[in-house]
């Protein structure tokens, strides 16, 4: 089965080879390397979803419903042959396995970043988004977790631009294309120490909270 973004391929073999060769590194260092599993997933060409539905309600931005996602520990070779069936898809990553994920606004988690890097807490990988949002990786839990950290934080109920995003939600994995709105791109990347170990939710809620807080004064 071949995947193209709104039915368009490349016409010249060479550079679809260097796309998909490119395409394939990146989800076998996903997989191989850090340990996540890697789902393909649509992309958005002139405002529509290339997986065909012109009333599709997240253009660009949900799991190719025909696609198997492409497991944790899949190496180079596996990755090359399960994404080759899908040049061009969008690589998404499954939340709520290896990781949960806070989000809030890009520029309120620049900030909480530079403030708990200089506090010595630990950090997981933060990816920034092309629509203004910060993806904060830590400890699966944390989504359901996240009211009752709130509360205990004195945090419940305040305004806070602030979220979980736990099972069943899915997150475009940098370098990829958000909607067509521009790529994915990583404030902290992966590392060996953090991809597979994020850090509880609990030790960086009440810096993003507190960060979040003032960002809306």
């Amino acid at each position: 089965m071949g995947f193209t973004i709104g039915g368009i391929r490349e016409m010249r073999s060479g550079a679809r080879r260097r796309v998909r060769a490119t395409e394939c590194t990146a989800v076998a260092e996903y997989t191989g390397l850090w340990g996540w599993d890697v789902v393909p997933g649509a992309r958005a060409v002139s405002g529509q979803c290339s997986c065909g539905d012109p009333a599709c309600p997240a253009p660009g931005a949900h799991p190719l419903s025909f696609a198997a996602p492409v497991p944790a520990g899949a190496g180079l070779d596996d990755a090359t042959k399960a994404w080759s069936e899908f040049p061009g898809a969008a690589m998404l990553l499954p939340v709520g396995k290896a990781f949960d994920v806070i989000e809030v606004a890009e520029a309120a988690g620049r900030r909480a970043l530079v403030r708990l890097e200089r506090m010595g807490l630990p950090l997981g990988p933060v990816c920034a988004t092309p629509t203004g949002r910060a993806h904060f990786f830590v400890a699966p839990g944390a989504a359901a977790a996240l009211p009752q950290l709130l509360y205990r934080m004195g945090w419940d109920d305040a305004d806070l631009d602030l979220r979980g995003l736990g099972p069943g939600s899915h997150i475009t994995a940098p370098p990829s294309d958000l909607g067509g709105l521009g790529p994915v791109r990583w404030l902290r990347p992966p590392t060996l120490d953090t991809a597979g170990a994020p850090p509880q939710a609990r030790l960086l809620l009440g810096t993003l909270a507190y960060i979040c807080h003032r960002t809306h004064l």
